[in-house]
């Protein structure tokens, strides 16, 4: 996979550099980027944990080199701004300098990587025909992914013998990751389905997709980007349903009926798969039918850790990456923080507020200012539900956050982005 990844790499920079529409190819390698990342993760193909991220980082920046930025996108310099100070602290009381550096660029490389998709879209506007090639580019490693998952591990009911997150069915690596990446992918071929491909193959091909991702997805036993998927869908279908006209909505509602039964039907084979296992899990029960004390699953006790710790430190936190060592001195648990909201305001202090405000307020006045994006809500809510339960150990938060930015431009203002096609 690592020939594949450098082959990859080198292929997207030589189009930036050489093809004249500069915008397209910088959106169109981060998309695709964003949907491999975890793939490449997956199967070692990356240099370092953190690469995916930087090369984002690295278009974008070479994007905002050939294209600008607008002046008006100066919220999301002051974003990151506003962290460094948490830096500062953290090397104030460092007692040993090695891996400061690690430290600093894990915690600070997916609000970095962030605040440079937020710079790069913000303002821009591009057609709603090259937005759905944006959705397509990053769905493409998605469907690489879903198959490799499908062939390391065919047989669930071997594997599946509680209702923990599992990395056995979710091609040897992280479930949260991995349900997360194939919810977003579950809502980007929903999208397609509600707005079909030109090409009934293809579309057959990626419908066919929808079912297995929304399977696999599933039985990862990972709830979170399961139910940030569907919370995406339906805010999608709503806002669909409510800005087209009576004849789109018949349309809208038989498909959404298919949709149900799809899903009861997915249900029902995962409950068979699982023996049952799968409605324990989401009925927060343990193998044997008990009820769980925390449905947070340990993320109550980090959270209220986290608020502590900002009472303590109010005005600059207790500094980029420590909320780790705070983690295991008062809980005992090695783990990093799950929650970047909390994250925020426990290594930031009130500046942590202060760019949480940022990443809440811009977006809301833009569109409120009348930027069309029909996907700026589900987009929005995925980047904050997202990064509430696993914080930005990935990229696609972060870059969705910049895409629901955009202002979309339809090929016909009269007619509604829901009957628009390819």
């Amino acid at each position: 996979m690592w020939v594949y990844f450098i082959l990859m790499l080198l292929y997207f920079l030589y189009r930036i550099f050489s093809q004249k529409d500069k915008e397209r190819e910088v959106l169109i390698a981060s998309a695709y980027l964003v949907g491999a990342e975890v793939f490449f993760r997956m199967t070692k193909a990356f240099i370092f944990y953190e690469t995916g991220k930087y090369l984002i980082i690295l278009f974008l920046i070479i994007g905002v080199f050939f294209m600008g930025f607008k002046k008006k996108s100066f919220p999301f310099i002051l974003y990151i701004l506003l962290l460094l100070p948490g830096v500062v602290v953290t090397y104030l009381g460092l007692e040993d300098e090695d891996g400061f550096r690690q430290m600093i660029m894990f915690n600070l490389s997916g609000p970095l990587c962030l605040s440079m998709a937020a710079i790069y879209c913000y303002g821009r506007t591009i057609s709603f025909k090259r937005f759905l090639a944006l959705l397509d580019a990053m769905v493409y490693p998605l469907l690489s992914m879903t198959v490799y998952i499908y062939l390391y591990n065919p047989e669930i009911k071997d594997i599946i013998t509680s209702t923990a997150s599992n990395s056995a069915v979710s091609g040897g690596y992280g479930p949260n990751q991995v349900a997360t990446m194939l919810g977003l992918g579950v809502f980007i071929l929903f999208n397609r389905l509600v707005i079909p491909y030109k090409n009934k193959l293809v579309h057959f091909i990626m419908m066919f997709f929808l079912v297995a991702m929304s399977y696999r997805a599933l039985i990862t036993f990972s709830r979170g980007g399961v139910v940030v998927s569907v919370i995406m869908i339906l805010v999608f279908s709503l806002i669909l349903y409510f800005s087209t006209n009576l004849n789109t909505k018949l349309k809208l509602s038989y498909k959404l009926i298919a949709v149900i039964g799809a899903v009861c039907a997915i249900w029902f084979y995962a409950f068979l798969q699982t023996g049952g296992l799968i409605e324990n899990r989401y009925a927060n029960e343990d193998a044997l039918g008990r009820e769980k004390e925390d449905i947070t699953t340990g993320r109550s006790e980090l959270l209220s850790t986290d608020f502590q710790a900002f009472v303590e430190n109010p005005l600059t936190g207790i500094g980029v990456g420590n909320v780790k060592g705070l983690y295991i001195d008062k809980l005992n648990i090695y783990l990093p923080s799950h929650n970047e909201l909390s994250r925020l305001i426990s290594e930031h202090g009130l500046l942590g507020i202060f760019a949480l405000l940022i990443l809440i307020i811009t977006p809301i006045v833009s569109k409120l200012y009348g930027r069309k994006n029909i996907y700026f809500y589900p987009l929005l809510l995925f980047c904050l539900l997202t990064i509430s339960h696993s914080s930005m150990r990935i990229a696609a938060p972060a870059f969705i956050y910049g895409l629901s930015l955009l202002q979309l431009r339809y090929s016909n203002e009269k007619k509604k982005p829901a009957i628009s096609r390819e």
